[in-house]
């Protein structure tokens, strides 16, 4: 497939925000039960409105890829069969989620203005945040399975594609997490950093296993298939243009094998080892531009890597039009 760096832009940054959001409701129920130091309501606050811009940012970057924006309204009708309309629905949902969990935190409200008393200090925003992280997490299988339903790309369709897309999304979160709290939580750093590292390593063991079973893939499509001609033998000279078309343009990325095996080394190292490393060192020393590095690095990791996810899936009708004439 022809990687569109907007919808590679979209799935990353709405990645990075709901592992940002995600990152946040964890360090405060930790808090809530003291394991954890508790924060000023300003780093949750502040932690949702970057959350939100991410969330944001991917939204819309993703109207770059419409042909007519003015009709992006039509992808949330077909919900009840469509994961693509379902996607379009939960994200302005999960916006809307971690918004009310920003601003709750703001005006420091909790359930007594609805005349229940707890006793547990931000009962009303563990209670709308588990509801954020509900939705987070539909969202993150809403996104994936828009890809992981097409059975006939075989390596896209597997659970792989649901695991990596949320685990990748809260590696880079937790990994934001910990530079943030550098500056507004330096108590929760080692946390974070922690825990992105523990989630890295597992989202490089589960992408690894994708690709591996991807480098073992037998295509179910031959050229007899795609051509709907039975016969022993069969040679294409001519696709029946002269030039390029649509399919063309958009079902293969024209990169080299060299290229696709370099952009893969490439994002193995910059979205898990060169992270890992940071972090690691970055807890010892309480670096805060390790922090960034660290987060940096695996951003644009990860942009390499949702190229290759794209390009990787070899559609059948490549097997047609394969060979310019």
């Amino acid at each position: 497939m022809n990687p569109a760096f907007s919808v590679i832009f979209l799935t990353t940054l709405i990645g990075v925000g709901q592992g940002l959001f995600l990152a946040l409701y964890t360090g405060e129920s930790y808090a809530i039960v003291n394991v954890l130091p508790s924060q000023q309501q300003d780093f949750y606050v502040w932690g949702s409105a970057i959350s939100v811009g991410f969330l944001v940012a991917g939204l819309i970057s993703s109207v770059f890829h419409l042909g007519h924006p003015e009709r992006a309204w039509r992808a949330a009708t077909m919900w009840r069969t469509s994961w693509l309309s379902r996607e379009v629905i939960i994200l302005p949902t999960v916006i809307g989620a971690v918004i009310v969990y920003g601003v709750v935190h703001a005006f420091g409200w909790d359930l007594t203005v609805f005349g229940i008393k707890t006793g547990v200090t931000g009962d009303l925003t563990l209670i709308l945040g588990l509801g954020g992280v509900l939705v987070t997490f539909l969202l993150f299988l809403c996104t994936a399975m828009i890809y992981a339903c097409i059975k006939f790309l075989q390596e896209w369709s597997t659970p792989l594609t649901v695991i990596n897309y949320t685990l990748l999304g809260v590696a880079s979160g937790f990994t934001f997490a910990a530079a943030f709290a550098a500056y507004k939580a330096p108590g929760l750093v080692n946390f974070y950093a922690a825990w992105a590292i523990i989630i890295t390593v597992t989202a490089f063991i589960t992408r690894s296993a994708s690709l591996i079973r991807n480098s073992k893939i037998r295509s179910k499509s031959t050229l007899k298939t795609a051509i709907g001609v039975r016969h022993n033998r069969i040679k294409q000279t001519s696709m029946g243009l002269m030039g390029g078309s649509f399919n063309t343009r958009e079902y293969f990325h024209g990169m080299s094998i060299v290229f696709m095996k370099s952009i893969k080394w490439i994002f193995l190292v910059l979205v898990f080892v060169v992270p890992v490393i940071l972090l690691s060192i970055a807890i010892s020393q309480e670096n805060t531009t390790l922090l960034m590095a660290a987060f940096a690095s695996q951003y644009l990791g990860l942009i390499a890597e949702r190229w290759f996810f794209f390009a990787q899936a070899n559609h059948p009708q490549n097997l047609y039009y394969q060979t310019v004439g």
